[in-house]
């Protein structure tokens, strides 16, 4: 099974960066298949639409990301809405060619509101491409992070049960 773990959050150092680090070192202990995408790092290009030219890291990430059975989506909340980074990704992505497949979602926020809404708009756009997503998200508040690690046992103990459940459900 090929993995792909991807933090949304377009800025370096985020904490979205941090919760999703984890979560691939923990999936990487599981699926020796997996990979990181860090759109921090990973600069995609803005999509200008079908026949432009784009970078060829973008090309490679678009690949990735449709190559793989099973995605770890994480996103920060940014105005009440998920990454814009994470949504620029997902116009490269054929919904032709991912049917089938299977999610799991982390979201991470300053505050302890609205994440439901953000989950239900990535559950949406996972489901526009034909993709199962694990109900159970995991929602995490940046003072849950400290240092650059995750310092809430609840919260390691939720991003754990996302992986071994998420795959659980891809096999």
């Amino acid at each position: 099974m090929k993995v792909v773990v991807i933090s949304a959050s377009p800025r370096k150092g985020a904490n979205t960066q941090i919760m999703m680090e984890y979560l691939y070192n923990y999936a990487k202990t599981k699926n020796a298949d997996t990979k990181f995408i860090d759109l921090s790092k990973d600069k995609i290009d803005c999509y200008q639409g079908l026949g432009e030219s784009y970078s060829q890291i973008t090309m490679q990430t678009a690949r990735d990301v449709t190559e793989a059975d099973v995605w770890f989506v994480g996103s920060p909340i940014y105005n009440s809405l998920f990454s814009s980074a994470l949504k620029n990704l997902f116009e490269y992505i054929n919904y032709k060619e991912t049917a089938g497949k299977t999610a799991g979602i982390a979201i991470l926020a300053s505050g302890s509101i609205g994440f439901t809404n953000v989950q239900n708009m990535i559950m949406g756009l996972m489901s526009y491409f034909r993709v199962i997503t694990n109900p159970k998200a995991v929602y995490m508040t940046v003072d849950q992070i400290k240092d650059g690690k995750i310092i809430d046992e609840k919260a390691i103990t939720r991003l754990r049960e996302l992986v071994d459940e998420t795959l659980k459900l891809a096999s």
